[in-house]
């Protein structure tokens, strides 16, 4: 239980680190209202998906 969640978190700090939020999100518009909406509702779930996993 305690790996997964320092996986996660190491995860979240690279991600944090190398990805510029501004960048994605003005990249993720470029490409369509909808694709946006998509992703968006995608990766909301994903995340709620990792921390019932986690939390269990």
């Amino acid at each position: 239980m305690n790996n997964i969640r320092l996986y996660f978190s190491i995860l979240f700090v690279l991600l944090a680190t190398t990805l510029s939020s501004c960048e994605v999100v003005g990249d993720i518009f470029k490409a369509g209202m909808w694709t946006a909406i998509i992703v968006i509702v995608l990766v909301v779930a994903i995340i709620i998906w990792l921390f019932r996993k986690i939390t269990r």
